[in-house]
């Protein structure tokens, strides 16, 4: 029991996985954060930082493949990770809100992922990409309310490569910038992790929600949204 508290505490720390588990490892949790309800707690943004610091190990790791090359394989995994999570939640969708809430699985992510989506429409696949724990809900969400495959398939391609570009080669830089990054990969998580999760922290604890207001415990529509009841008045 002990060495799988700790190896799940490993699985949170990028410059671990880097050096012990590769490309490979990275790949894998790209996909189940960007995919897979189990992954919200993966650290995505600081893992593909960290990545570009260490591009150029990763790229020799990896037959000599160069930094580009590695950057579209992450951000190919992060499509097909979505896809995934789509699916899901074509098949699915309904047995969600029924699910008991577990260590891995909370209906209030679910909710907050619904938000997004009420309000950036389609463009919340590339929104998501950016927030920690919504990114992982956003295609399952996407899959459950129905949005067409191409629309989807757009913003997850598009949302995909500008996450994994812009966080391996702001790392990539900042490393040629400043040569001592790597002595401060701890603060640099820290960061990270504060910037990216305080919007959706706050927009939790402190934002209102009208989602329940138009949707019962299980996902079910309980009355016209604001937006349609407006433009039965105005018909």
């Amino acid at each position: 029991m002990d060495q799988i508290i700790e190896f799940f505490k490993h699985l949170i720390n990028p410059e671990w996985i880097i050096q012990n588990g590769g490309f490979y490892l990275i790949l894998a949790i790209i996909f189940a954060e960007t995919g897979l309800f189990i992954g919200f707690f993966l650290p995505g943004d600081s893992l593909l930082f960290i990545a570009g610091i260490y591009g150029e190990m990763l790229g020799e790791s990896f037959f000599n493949m160069p930094l580009v090359v590695i950057m579209t394989l992450i951000a190919i995994t992060g499509v097909l990770g979505n896809i995934v999570g789509y699916w899901f939640g074509r098949k699915s969708g309904p047995i969600l809100f029924k699910r008991k809430d577990t260590f891995f699985f909370k209906k209030k992510h679910l909710w907050q992922a619904k938000e997004v989506y009420d309000k950036y429409g389609g463009g919340a696949i590339f929104v998501a990409r950016f927030l920690p724990v919504v990114r992982t809900f956003a295609p399952i969400v996407a899959g459950i309310v129905g949005m067409e495959r191409k629309k989807f398939m757009f913003w997850n391609i598009i949302g995909s490569f500008s996450w994994v570009f812009s966080m391996m080669l702001a790392g990539h830089y900042l490393d040629k910038a400043f040569p001592t990054l790597k002595n401060h990969l701890e603060w640099i998580i820290i960061i990270i992790v504060v910037i990216t999760t305080l919007p959706v922290a706050i927009k939790f604890i402190f934002g209102k929600t009208t989602i329940h207001s138009h949707f019962d415990e299980f996902g079910n529509p309980i009355e016209a949204p604001v937006k349609e009841k407006e433009e039965e008045i105005k018909s």
